[in-house]
């Protein structure tokens, strides 16, 4: 037996604005139908459209995973009030706007319903949405970053709440009957809506001289003729193919600047010759929404600023799906990324200031952690790993009591148990090395050459990695100096001599053009 579910109209409409719209169309003469014949039944659309509409569309009770609590059912029940009140208006009834809105709702619903009918003994003949991808249940929900391609009936305009928004919205909360658990792993490529057309027609064109080259023995076509077919499914092949990335130029991303903040769409417009993903990638690399590496201090803010630890600690696996989870959180390519900043973060220098100590475990009961370090090197692999990342503060705490102990101060030598000397200090026990007194270096120096045409992506690099963590050191006096050589060959023209000498002025620079 096939799942019901409880829809819009068994519970509630919008009566008022519903009467109030047909009231109105039984006045309207010009271009409705009742104007055919004196006798037409003079049946309100809006009526019927509303009604249809309440039909199609699922009460938010029938879904108390996505909807709990009573006011959040409400809250959805009357925005799909609004879409009603839209939809109902005599001047509305050619308005794509609305009209899509209304079906990328309908949409939603049926996928909902095929997922909730999946076991179904007739499920492919009865519940086969036909779409791409079908629903959210078709998109994987884990760790690494993806790029989910929208259908062509789900194009974005720039209006807000297109049929895209909608669709992506549908997939990015939930996957089958489940919330979605990792929400800031997705971005969603969309078609325009005015370009749509233009795809369709192509790949319409297409199909049909591909039609007709398959009944090419029905149709009894001559050997010159079958030639002609087959340079017309080429040219009609061409043109899809360059008409696809012009419809498919819209990324949709969802983002949430701070925790309290309500999650939203940014659209972003894809350009460039590359392939779809590439573009996508590019675009997503450019705007800071999709990072291939992290660095340590970035981790290390995050944690502060949220804040992510639990308590003094957090474990490798649960900072892993935070990231994977959390929208106000930067999206990463994959797991690895992170593991790589938290092993740079442990192996800092400067970790007590900038990163954080590692350790295997916690014992609640000494209140101390197990296999605790920090400044040392620490390989991560493993993104369901129980270690824990502790705040730096709590981790030299307990490794200077550990150190204390092993060595008391004055002495400069390890304590042995149970011997003292004269003066009532630790004696030396010969079974016990003395521990190394660490060397730090007090200078520090590089050269770096970089990309001309990447200047501030490589120099910005080089501030946040490398600048950033010599400058926040007490008593540090940090100069940077750029060295800008150029070699041109056949000599540089006068204008730009003139250009760049009026820039170094302005910059105070002083420059310096030899002759040959």
């Amino acid at each position: 037996m096939a799942t019901q579910t409880k829809k819009l109209i068994e519970v509630a409409l919008p009566l008022a604005a519903i009467n109030a719209a047909a009231a109105r169309e039984k006045s309207i003469r010009h271009g409705h139908p009742s104007t055919l014949h004196l006798w037409w039944a003079r049946r309100p659309l809006a009526a019927a459209r509303a009604v249809i509409f309440a039909q199609m569309v699922d009460d938010p009770s029938a879904w108390p995973d996505l909807f709990p609590t009573e006011d959040a059912q409400e809250a959805e029940r009357q925005r799909l009030f609004r879409i009603i009140e839209e939809l109902v208006k005599w001047e509305n009834t050619t308005n794509e706007t609305v009209l899509d809105a209304a079906r990328a709702e309908i949409r939603q619903s049926w996928q909902r319903t095929c997922q909730a009918n999946a076991d179904h003994p007739r499920a492919a003949e009865l519940f086969d949405p036909e779409r791409l991808p079908a629903n959210g249940g078709d998109v994987p929900d884990d760790l690494d970053a993806r790029l989910v391609v929208l259908a062509p009936d789900c194009p974005h305009t720039k209006d807000g709440g297109s049929p895209a928004e909608a669709a992506a919205k549908a997939i990015l909360e939930t996957r089958g009957n489940a919330p979605r658990l990792y929400r800031n792993t997705l971005a969603f490529l969309a078609p325009d809506r005015t370009r749509l057309q233009d795809l369709d027609e192509a790949a319409r064109r297409f199909l049909a001289w591909n039609s007709i080259l398959a009944d090419d023995e029905t149709l009894g076509l001559t050997a010159h003729q079958k030639r002609q077919v087959e340079q017309q499914i080429a040219s009609a092949d061409a043109a899809a193919a360059a008409r696809l990335p012009e419809t498919y130029h819209w990324l949709l991303v969802p983002s949430q600047g701070q925790p309290t903040e309500p999650m939203r769409w940014e659209a972003l417009r894809l350009t460039g010759n590359d392939a779809l993903a590439v573009r996508a990638a590019k675009k997503l690399r450019s705007d800071g929404s999709y990072l291939v590496s992290y660095s340590p201090t970035l981790l290390k803010m995050e944690l502060d600023r949220v804040p992510l630890w639990r308590g003094n600690h957090v474990s490798v696996k649960q900072l892993v799906e935070d990231y994977a989870r959390y929208l106000y959180l930067p999206r990463l390519k994959d797991p690895a990324s992170l593991l790589h900043a938290m092993s740079e973060g442990v192996g800092l220098l400067t970790w007590a200031q900038e990163g954080f100590g590692y350790a295997d475990d916690f014992d609640p009961a000494a209140g101390r952690y197990k296999g605790l370090r920090g400044g040392t090197s620490v390989t991560l692999g493993d993104p369901y790993s129980a270690a824990l990342l502790v705040k730096s503060d709590i981790a030299a705490m307990q490794l200077d009591a550990e150190r204390a102990v092993l060595v008391p101060v004055g002495t400069g030598v390890p304590a042995s148990p149970g011997e003292t000397g004269s003066s009532g200090g630790a004696a030396r026990s010969p079974s016990t090395p003395v521990a190394p007194q660490e060397v730090m270096p007090t200078r520090f120096h590089a050269t770096a050459t970089l990309d001309a045409t990447r200047i501030g992506r490589d120099a910005g690099r080089i501030a946040e990695e490398i600048v950033a963590h010599l400058s926040s050191l007490i008593g540090a006096e940090v100069t940077v100096t750029l060295d800008i050589a150029a070699l041109v060959p056949d000599g540089v023209p006068g204008n730009v001599v003139r250009v760049v000498r009026e820039n170094c002025a302005a910059l105070r620079i002083i420059p310096d053009f030899e002759d040959r």
